[in-house]
Protein backbone atom coordinates (compact mmCIF):
# COMPACT_ATOMS: atom_id res chain seq x y z
CA UNK A 1 0.00 0.00 0.00
CA UNK A 2 2.69 2.71 1.00
CA UNK A 3 4.75 1.53 -2.73
CA UNK A 4 1.34 2.67 -4.38
CA UNK A 5 0.85 5.73 -2.45
CA UNK A 6 4.60 6.55 -3.20
CA UNK A 7 4.07 5.73 -6.78
CA UNK A 8 1.31 7.83 -6.99
CA UNK A 9 2.96 11.00 -5.36
CA UNK A 10 6.47 10.42 -7.09
CA UNK A 11 5.25 8.82 -10.58
CA UNK A 12 6.98 9.90 -13.60
CA UNK A 13 5.19 13.51 -14.46
CA UNK A 14 3.77 14.00 -11.20
CA UNK A 15 6.58 15.29 -9.33
CA UNK A 16 4.48 18.21 -8.39
CA UNK A 17 7.02 21.16 -8.99
CA UNK A 18 7.90 21.70 -12.45
CA UNK A 19 10.24 24.18 -13.86
CA UNK A 20 9.17 27.59 -14.97
CA UNK A 21 11.91 28.46 -17.40
CA UNK A 22 15.74 27.97 -17.32
CA UNK A 23 15.63 29.82 -13.78
CA UNK A 24 18.19 32.78 -12.98
CA UNK A 25 16.15 35.20 -11.90
CA UNK A 26 12.66 34.41 -13.74
CA UNK A 27 14.28 35.37 -17.27
CA UNK A 28 14.79 39.22 -16.40
CA UNK A 29 17.13 40.47 -18.60
CA UNK A 30 15.99 38.29 -21.17
CA UNK A 31 14.03 39.93 -24.38
CA UNK A 32 11.33 38.01 -25.70
CA UNK A 33 10.59 37.56 -29.51
CA UNK A 34 7.79 39.96 -28.89
CA UNK A 35 9.94 42.29 -27.04
CA UNK A 36 12.91 41.97 -29.83
CA UNK A 37 10.27 42.50 -32.93
CA UNK A 38 8.71 45.44 -30.62
CA UNK A 39 12.27 47.10 -31.04
CA UNK A 40 12.35 46.74 -34.58
CA UNK A 41 15.09 44.39 -34.14
CA UNK A 42 17.76 46.74 -33.64
CA UNK A 43 17.55 48.25 -30.10
CA UNK A 44 14.84 51.49 -30.60
CA UNK A 45 11.90 50.69 -29.40
CA UNK A 46 8.79 51.87 -30.94
CA UNK A 47 7.47 54.13 -27.96
CA UNK A 48 9.04 56.50 -25.48
CA UNK A 49 11.61 55.56 -23.35
CA UNK A 50 12.51 58.39 -21.07
CA UNK A 51 16.07 56.11 -19.25
CA UNK A 52 16.87 54.96 -23.07
CA UNK A 53 16.33 58.80 -24.57
CA UNK A 54 18.70 60.47 -21.79
CA UNK A 55 21.20 57.64 -22.47
CA UNK A 56 21.45 58.47 -25.98
CA UNK A 57 21.21 61.79 -26.18
CA UNK A 58 24.27 61.92 -23.54
CA UNK A 59 26.11 59.81 -26.04
CA UNK A 60 25.64 61.59 -29.07
CA UNK A 61 26.20 64.85 -27.09
CA UNK A 62 29.60 63.49 -26.31
CA UNK A 63 30.66 62.15 -29.86
CA UNK A 64 29.51 65.75 -30.96
CA UNK A 65 30.66 67.75 -28.44
CA UNK A 66 33.25 70.17 -30.53
CA UNK A 67 30.61 70.44 -33.33
CA UNK A 68 27.31 71.19 -31.73
CA UNK A 69 24.25 73.15 -33.73
CA UNK A 70 22.20 76.14 -32.70
CA UNK A 71 20.55 75.28 -29.46
CA UNK A 72 23.24 73.18 -27.80
CA UNK A 73 25.78 75.21 -28.66
CA UNK A 74 27.41 76.74 -24.86
CA UNK A 75 26.82 80.24 -26.27
CA UNK A 76 22.95 79.28 -26.69
CA UNK A 77 22.84 77.88 -22.55
CA UNK A 78 19.65 79.66 -21.17
CA UNK A 79 20.24 82.24 -18.42
CA UNK A 80 19.58 80.87 -14.71
CA UNK A 81 15.99 82.55 -14.57
CA UNK A 82 14.81 80.72 -17.85
CA UNK A 83 16.67 78.04 -17.41
CA UNK A 84 14.32 77.41 -14.23
CA UNK A 85 11.06 78.19 -15.68
CA UNK A 86 11.90 75.15 -18.21
CA UNK A 87 10.18 72.21 -16.46
CA UNK A 88 8.83 69.03 -16.60
CA UNK A 89 4.77 68.94 -16.57
CA UNK A 90 5.07 72.72 -17.32
CA UNK A 91 4.28 74.72 -19.67
CA UNK A 92 7.14 76.22 -21.92
CA UNK A 93 7.43 80.05 -21.45
CA UNK A 94 6.75 82.34 -24.09
CA UNK A 95 10.15 84.00 -23.60
CA UNK A 96 11.82 79.78 -25.00
CA UNK A 97 8.91 79.70 -27.58
CA UNK A 98 11.20 81.71 -29.96
CA UNK A 99 14.22 79.84 -28.90
CA UNK A 100 13.02 76.33 -30.79
CA UNK A 101 15.90 74.64 -32.81
CA UNK A 102 15.00 71.38 -34.72
CA UNK A 103 16.97 68.18 -33.25
CA UNK A 104 19.43 66.85 -35.90
CA UNK A 105 18.57 63.75 -37.71
CA UNK A 106 21.19 62.06 -36.32
CA UNK A 107 20.07 62.56 -32.99
CA UNK A 108 16.83 61.83 -33.83
CA UNK A 109 17.29 58.53 -35.45
CA UNK A 110 18.79 57.56 -32.08
CA UNK A 111 16.11 58.53 -29.75
CA UNK A 112 12.49 56.53 -29.23
CA UNK A 113 9.51 58.12 -30.85
CA UNK A 114 7.86 60.59 -29.84
CA UNK A 115 4.35 60.09 -28.29
CA UNK A 116 1.50 61.71 -30.88
CA UNK A 117 1.41 65.45 -30.91
CA UNK A 118 4.86 65.81 -29.41
CA UNK A 119 8.50 66.32 -31.30
CA UNK A 120 12.20 66.22 -29.83
CA UNK A 121 13.18 69.65 -29.83
CA UNK A 122 16.29 71.73 -28.68
CA UNK A 123 15.95 74.94 -26.44
CA UNK A 124 19.22 76.18 -24.62
CA UNK A 125 21.18 73.53 -24.50
CA UNK A 126 18.58 71.07 -23.75
CA UNK A 127 16.59 68.59 -25.66
CA UNK A 128 13.32 68.94 -24.25
CA UNK A 129 10.23 66.34 -25.13
CA UNK A 130 7.39 68.96 -26.23
CA UNK A 131 3.78 68.78 -26.85
CA UNK A 132 3.29 70.97 -29.82
CA UNK A 133 0.01 71.37 -29.73
CA UNK A 134 -0.14 72.57 -26.04
CA UNK A 135 3.39 73.37 -25.19
CA UNK A 136 3.45 71.61 -22.69
CA UNK A 137 6.98 69.91 -21.26
CA UNK A 138 7.16 66.77 -21.02
CA UNK A 139 10.79 65.51 -20.76
CA UNK A 140 13.95 67.73 -20.14
CA UNK A 141 17.34 66.20 -20.94
CA UNK A 142 20.00 69.15 -19.51
CA UNK A 143 23.85 68.81 -20.41
CA UNK A 144 24.63 72.03 -18.75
Amino acid sequence: MVALVLIFFVGPGNSGVRAQGKGHGNGKGQETQEQKAEHGGHGRSKHYDREVDHNEARGWYVEHRGNLPPGLAKREQLPPGLQRQLVVRGTLPPGLQARVHPVPEDLEVRLSPPPPECAHVLVGGNIVLLNRRTNLVIDVVAFY
